[in-house]
């Protein structure tokens, strides 16, 4: 569906002879005209659809925030891993350190994974509000 506007002119006639020129074209009979324009917008379904589309851009984002976040924790948790073999005066910490930058990880991989399945759900009411469904076929 299209938005529709409606576009209202208005022309207001000044009749001022006291703003008008000295020696003005038409003398007293010249007039001064001014355009309003008033425009009236009128929803439909495509502010439904942009709204689905910006949610869905807006979860595709966070879910690779998720992403970035579970890989930066993995790597943190290996590096403590090998510096509690590296130093292991200190290996209790580094375990310790290792253990909760693990928990991170999986976390941010929960919540890009919830994130994944909210950005599916917006692309099915993209679709749903655009009135047009795309289906997939391997033969045919």
């Amino acid at each position: 569906m299209a938005e529709e506007k409606h576009h209202h002119h208005l022309f207001h006639h000044k009749k001022d002879e006291e703003e008008q020129p000295a020696g003005g074209y038409g003398g007293e009979a010249a007039a001064e005209y001014t355009e309003t324009t008033v425009t009236e917008v009128v929803s439909t379904g495509e502010d439904e659809y942009e709204k689905y589309k910006k949610e869905e851009k807006e979860h595709k984002h966070k879910q690779h925030l998720g992403e970035a976040g579970a890989i930066a924790a993995g790597a943190f948790a290996l590096y403590e891993k090998h510096e509690a073999k590296k130093d292991p005066e200190h290996a209790h910490r580094h375990k310790i350190e290792e253990e909760i930058a693990a928990a991170a990880a999986v976390g941010s991989g929960g919540f890009a994974f919830h994130e994944h399945h909210e950005k599916k759900q917006d692309h099915k009411d993209v679709e749903e509000a655009g009135g047009e469904k795309k289906h997939h076929h391997l033969f045919g």
